[in-house]
């Protein structure tokens, strides 16, 4: 968990020393930050379906980044994300980076790319109570790989409705969707 803690904060850094390079040359930061809700699916392979194996969570949580113009239509960013699940997910949390463009009425369409760490409830996917196993207290239950996904801000008030669909590593489907204001 530390491991993926370091690597996580470590892609923040990474991410953000371009955006702030910018930042520097004119463009005005955008930060931004919100909440999110949407549904985590694991079992997006139809060859594999076992019967009571749950392989899906509803999800809440925080977002949080910043934009960087990079002319008046194009816009780079990075922005952190963490989750809790209600189902066969604890938590989740991660960084990525995001690049796209600015419509005339200021809607943002971007990609994105990042890092992203899950940490799965066993018993829930399993369908059994390990309250009373105890020889599995230490086993490592997060995984975490690259993200890479598509979305949109469609401003609102003094901020944006976000839709989000990403997959980690393509062995999962994540559709979030949120509002997030902006400074």
């Amino acid at each position: 968990m530390t491991k993926s803690l370091f690597i996580g904060l470590a892609s923040v850094v990474a991410l953000a020393t371009p955006g702030v390079a910018m930042a520097q040359t004119g463009g005005e930061a955008e930060p931004f930050v919100g909440v999110s809700a949407g549904y985590h699916e694991f079992d997006i392979d139809d060859d594999v379906d076992i019967d009571g194996i749950d392989s899906g969570s509803p999800i809440i949580g925080v977002v949080a980044g910043v934009d960087f113009p990079l002319s008046e239509r194009i816009f780079a960013g990075v922005e952190a994300n963490f989750h809790l699940g209600t189902d066969v997910i604890d938590n989740e949390y991660g960084a990525s980076a995001r690049l796209g463009f600015v419509n005339p009425n200021g809607s943002k369409f971007y990609v994105r790319g990042g890092y992203q760490e899950v940490d799965f409830d066993i018993g829930e996917i399993a369908n059994v109570d390990l309250d009373d196993f105890d020889d599995f207290d230490d086993i490592d239950t997060t995984q975490g790989d690259y993200l890479v996904g598509i979305g949109g801000d469609f401003p609102v008030g003094a901020g944006a409705i976000r839709v989000n669909v990403d997959t980690i590593s393509f062995d999962s489907l994540r559709g979030t969707a949120g509002y997030v204001l902006t400074f």
